[in-house]
């Protein structure tokens, strides 16, 4: 199971992936989940928290590819690959 959620991680945008990731810190920090369900959404928490950091990596990588043109419009751009 633990594969299957990671592959799916991998699809989600950055707003989704961090909107889930602080859903699981909530009910983590409330502290009324069992052990073993505990342990699972810490795993799907640490894949989430990956992703957010691999699509910020990401857009950091592209703001820096960005250069300006003589009156100091932005050219080269790269669009975000984010599949």
């Amino acid at each position: 199971m633990a594969e299957a959620s990671t592959a799916d991680v991998k699809k989600l945008s950055f707003e989704r992936a961090l909107e889930e990731l602080e859903t699981i810190v909530k009910r983590l920090e409330d502290g009324k989940v069992a052990l073993e369900e505990s342990v699972t959404i810490y795993e799907r928490g640490e894949a989430l928290k990956r992703r957010c950091e691999d699509l910020l990596r990401q857009a950091e990588a592209r703001v820096d590819k960005i250069t300006t043109d003589a009156q100091g419009a932005p050219t080269g751009t790269e669009p975000l690959d984010v599949q």
